[in-house]
């Protein structure tokens, strides 16, 4: 065992359960979704559907590639997310003309409607989650530093 892990195996096992980083996140994670599930509930997006939505309203037509690095997912975990929307009518899908191998994926209409009528949904959560701006930032920061170190660390190494 490497100073690393044992460092953090004492730490954490010095800590009551409820003090814990992990489960401080796994529950975070769970607030947050539920939270995500009201406010898009009338709208028939998922939480997934909802953050392709929100790449595209942001940076436009996109190749499926990039709109999966936006999301740190996978093209593969996309595709069939992106096929649900396509069949819903948000989206549409097409070959690149300049790259066959690429697929383009952009809002149609419908899925522009959406967007707009979700648009308020980030400002809400924040809202709810009594979070000022500056604080926001500062909690989202934190999170991508953490989210970074854990890529790079032990796990990794396995």
């Amino acid at each position: 065992m490497d100073s690393y892990t044992r460092r953090v195996s004492a730490a954490e096992s010095d800590l009551p359960v409820d003090q814990r980083l992990c489960l401080a996140l796994y529950q975070a994670s769970h607030a947050m979704d539920a939270t995500y599930r009201v406010l898009l509930g009338d709208s028939g997006l998922t939480y997934p559907q909802y953050t392709v939505l929100s790449v595209l309203r942001q940076d436009g037509a996109a190749p499926v590639t990039v709109v999966a690095r936006r999301l740190g997912l996978s093209s593969n975990t996309v595709s069939p997310l992106l096929k649900r929307m396509e069949g819903r009518g948000w989206i549409t899908r097409r070959r690149s003309g300049e790259d066959e191998r690429a697929v383009i994926v952009d809002l149609t209409a419908e899925g522009r409607r959406l967007g707009d009528e979700v648009g308020d949904v980030p400002r809400r959560v924040t809202d709810a989650a009594g979070l000022s701006d500056a604080q926001q930032t500062d909690l989202v920061g934190t999170l991508h530093q953490l989210a970074a170190a854990l890529r790079a660390g032990p796990a990794q190494e396995a």
